[in-house]
């Protein structure tokens, strides 16, 4: 059975569920999120003779985090991934991220590939370092409306988000679920609107998530709110500027790549995304395409997910 517990990392309290002992895999969470999100994955992975710990990130689930948005930096992040590393007692880990947790995930494998023995990602492709700022491209691309130049100014969109966190949790599981009609590739918000007029919605849940679950996730962000984990958000352009030393550079520790056919974030990349990882990633060893699957995949679809992961492991 799962055991929660909380592990002093880099001055920070974090909150981790494992289960299983061997080999230590790590599971990172994205946004809004948790490291319950992995719950489907957790015992199966533990059963093929793996210590699999599910993280709740700096600033998310039950792990507090700093008032200092410049404390968030994906510097930060990867560290916490391998202070955990550490603190476990282990000196390599496996780590597997969704969507925020992919691009920690991505990150650490590129900044500390000694410590990292392979990397899966879920939605998220591996990074490739703009010319320009990502807060530049994005509103040169989509305005100022973009989601993401959105979240840039503090305060205001956690008091969106927090005016009725049931209803902002409901939005952003329904948005990106294949149950969903696609009436929009990128959320940009309207002048005098906010980012959940922006979102596609649906009446009750998708049929992958329970209404138990989603009351887990509500609490969590009742509780917390949602400033730090937007804090990651804000720190998009100081993670370009310090991440000029490894423009081009390649990942190089083995890798895998989960998508699905309905989740807009890969198809962003335009055709032909497949194709071109090994451009980035010097030793992937597959890709899993989820036909007609969304966003959420390690929900919607967990037994494809939990056997694509389960191979992976096999090989490494």
């Amino acid at each position: 059975m799962p055991k929660n517990r909380f592990v002093e990392v880099n001055g920070l309290s974090l909150h981790i569920t494992e289960q299983g002992s061997g080999p230590l895999v790590i599971l990172l969470h994205g946004f809004p999120d948790s490291g319950y999100t992995w719950r489907h994955q957790l015992g199966p992975i533990a059963d093929a003779g793996y210590h699999v710990v599910a993280p709740d990130q700096r600033g998310a689930g039950k792990s507090r985090g700093p008032e200092a948005v410049d404390q968030y930096s994906i510097f930060h992040l990867a560290g916490d991934v391998v202070g955990l590393i550490h603190a476990l007692g282990e000196e390599e880990a496996v780590i597997v991220g969704h969507d925020w947790g992919a691009v920690v995930a991505w990150h650490t494998a590129l900044l500390r590939p000694d410590v990292i023995r392979g990397v899966a990602a879920l939605s998220v492709l591996p990074p490739r370092r703009t010319s320009e700022p990502p807060m530049t491209v994005s509103e040169k691309k989509f305005g100022p409306g973009f989601y993401q130049n959105y979240f840039q100014k503090p305060g205001v969109a956690e008091a969106e988000f927090e005016r009725d966190v049931e209803k902002t949790m409901r939005v952003f599981f329904a948005d990106r679920s294949p149950e969903v009609p696609l009436e929009s590739l990128v959320p940009v918000v309207a002048p005098g609107e906010g980012l959940l007029d922006a979102l596609n919605a649906m009446p009750g849940l998708p049929s992958w998530l329970s209404e138990e679950d989603l009351a887990v996730m509500v609490a969590t962000f009742e509780e917390t709110g949602f400033t730090s984990f937007l804090n990651w958000y804000r720190n998009l352009d100081r993670n370009w500027e310090q991440l000029a030393a490894w423009h081009d550079a390649k990942i190089t520790p083995p890798s895998f790549f989960v998508t699905a056919t309905r989740d807009l974030i890969p198809a962003a990349a335009g055709p032909g995304f497949i194709e071109r990882l090994p451009e980035v990633l010097s030793d992937l060893r597959g890709v899993l395409n989820l036909e007609g699957g969304g966003h959420w995949m390690q929900l919607e679809r967990p037994a494809e997910v939990r056997d694509a992961l389960l191979g992976f492991l096999a090989e490494l």
